[in-house]
């Protein structure tokens, strides 16, 4: 959410980051609306301050006058119509608050300038790391894990429709044992701290984070329960602290967790349908960050290295990605993308997303620090990243490591998980 400083101060800012995001015709009435409405706001304000004023004179004038017992019938009846006057006035500001909070709720993050302008086309390889299997030498990964008897999707389709896998023998102990590796290398190696969370949330945590309202449509909602199955444990994990002051002591502050994520993917209908490649329940690991604003540019970078070092344990070639401005997610001010490549798509997948959200969603949970004893607080900055998801991650170390004898080689990070050197 946006500072409504900005809003009144530098409308002009808000409508040029609308405009780099390629959203500027979008947004231009929900911003001339906002402006609108934050006048008004403070007309109101003002209107029932002055009011307000004048109940007090009132007040000690009725005061005065029952004090030396004269009549104060006439200052006592201009008291109650001031009263009724300001409960009108407030009532109106509540009501203008709330449509205000919703346009602004419907407005992304300002990226930052670092980011270019542009769309996907505009996006930037600025690292890659190892060497890609040739496509002509590769397996697509179901047909693979279908011949190891890994997966099966047609019964994991027949208990919860298309979109939901089952894993079974050892591509079941490849998922738990990816889980326990990324969880032990974060913990242990990274600094993080590791947690445990709710799978569902309630619309409080998902309008904090920024899936809501926009997103609504892509998340399974639990009906008559005013929950929503996690659609990542970015929102349960960066929730944990909602409206909350935060010592700058224990700051910065690490936190990752598995979660299992749901997403019913509404807009991408028929979009990589083929194994493991979009489904609407995945496994991942979340890399989340409480930030000041003056560590947090630094800290994305950090976060970024501890997702591309699970990728390089697996011996997964990979490449960073900086997303341009209209590619870039709603909540989020920069986003690097790191994409694993599939030979058996001849594709690179996106198994990361690891973004900085400025003070973006901290205004929306209330999440704030204190800079030091006696100052005024100041929210937080945010920043998270999968590190990693699990289904492409899977997709690429099976046609990656396949060999010729079609056994999957178990790159030596995840032996010890695995218990075996090789699948099949």
């Amino acid at each position: 959410m946006h500072d409504l400083k900005l809003l009144r101060e530098r409308p002009d800012a808000l409508a040029a980051g609308m405009a780099r995001r390629g959203k500027g015709d979008v947004h231009a009435p929900a911003l001339a609306r906002a402006a609108a409405l934050e006048a008004e706001r403070r007309r109101l304000i003002v209107a029932a301050d002055e009011r307000k004023a004048a109940r007090n004179a009132v007040t000690a004038e009725v005061a005065a006058l029952k004090k030396a017992r004269q009549d104060a019938e006439a200052p006592m009846a201009r008291s109650r119509a001031l009263g009724e006057e300001i409960a009108a006035l407030e009532a109106e500001l509540a009501a203008l608050e709330a449509a205000l909070g919703d346009l602004l709720l419907g407005l992304p993050n300002l990226v930052v300038d670092e980011v270019p302008a542009g769309d996907e086309t505009a996006n930037a390889v600025v690292k890659s790391w190892g060497t890609p299997r040739p496509a002509d030498e590769a397996h697509p990964h179901w047909v693979i894990a279908e011949t190891l008897g890994l997966l099966d999707l047609p019964r994991g389709a027949k208990v919860a429709g298309s979109g939901f896998v089952a894993f079974r023998g050892v591509g079941a102990r490849l998922v738990r044992g990816l889980m326990q590796f990324m969880l032990d290398l974060h913990t242990r190696e990274h600094g993080y701290e590791e947690v445990w969370v709710p799978f569902v949330v309630n619309r409080q945590a998902m309008i904090g984070t920024g899936q809501l309202p926009k997103f609504e449509d892509d998340m399974y909602a639990v009906p008559g329960e005013g929950l929503f199955l996690a659609p990542t444990a970015e929102v349960p994990v960066t929730n944990l602290h909602r409206d909350e002051l935060i010592d700058a002591g224990d700051l910065p502050r690490a936190l990752c967790a598995y979660t299992p994520c749901f997403r019913r993917e509404a807009g991408a209908a028929g979009k990589d349908t083929r194994g493991l490649l979009r489904l609407h329940q995945f496994d991942k690991v979340e890399l989340v960050r409480y930030e000041t604003p003056e560590t947090a540019r630094a800290a994305l970078e950090a976060l970024t290295r501890h997702a591309e070092t699970v990728l390089e344990r697996l011996e997964l070639p990979y490449r960073r990605v900086l997303l341009a401005a209209g590619d870039t997610g709603f909540a989020s001010a920069m986003t690097w993308d790191l994409e694993v490549w599939s030979p058996g798509t001849n594709k690179w997948l996106e198994v990361s997303s690891c973004s900085w959200y400025t003070d973006f969603q901290a205004r929306r949970m209330n999440l704030r620090y204190r800079p030091a004893p006696g100052e005024k607080p100041r929210f937080v900055h945010t920043l998270n990243g999968s590190g990693l998801a699990f289904p492409r991650t899977i997709a690429a170390l099976l046609e990656h490591h396949r060999q010729p004898d079609g056994r999957v080689r178990v790159p030596d990070a995840l032996r010890s998980y695995l218990g075996a050197d090789h699948l099949g």
